[in-house]
């Protein structure tokens, strides 16, 4: 089993990429959107979700509004394949990828750089909420800094 990375490990990344973004605890677990709104009493809107899909057995990262839902024929076209080829990672799948138990993962810091795919609603976002290396902490981002950070590219994924 892959012992799983945490806020620290976070921290050490954006430490070293010297990045403007901060690592909040909560006094609460914040794995869900709603949860994590809740918590720093914002709109959903403002909660990011990285959610790992595999295609053909590549992993990449998406990184979504709070509540949308991905469209994986927007996100097959994107990547010029089959709906059929691309599948939302386990949750066991995820942790191996990126170091990070679902509900934590931030939209960085993972243990092998991942390609990157923001939904264009939520890099329009100046500032966003994200995992923050466990389920009870959150990353306060801009969405320039992640973009810049994670190489990101993007795209219109998200369900209208």
């Amino acid at each position: 089993m892959t012992t799983p990375l945490g806020r620290e490990n976070l921290q050490s990344f954006i430490d070293t990429h010297r990045l403007n973004a901060t690592i909040l605890p909560m006094a609460m677990p914040t794995a869900t959107v709603t949860d994590a709104a809740g918590a720093l009493g914002v709109e959903p809107l403002s909660i990011i979700k990285s959610l790992v899909f595999l295609a053909e057995n590549q992993p990449f990262l998406v990184v979504n509004s709070g509540t949308a839902r991905v469209d994986r024929k927007k996100l097959a076209d994107y990547l010029s394949m089959n709906r059929r080829r691309v599948k939302f990672a386990t949750a066991e799948q995820a942790l191996k990828i990126t170091g990070y138990v679902v509900g934590s993962m931030p939209p960085f810091g993972h243990r092998k750089p991942l390609r990157t795919i923001v939904d264009r609603t939520a890099a329009q976002r100046e500032e966003m909420y994200g995992g923050g290396g466990d389920i009870d902490a959150l990353v306060k981002v801009s969405s320039e800094e992640l973009i810049a950070v994670a190489h990101a590219e993007i795209a219109d994924v998200s369900e209208s």
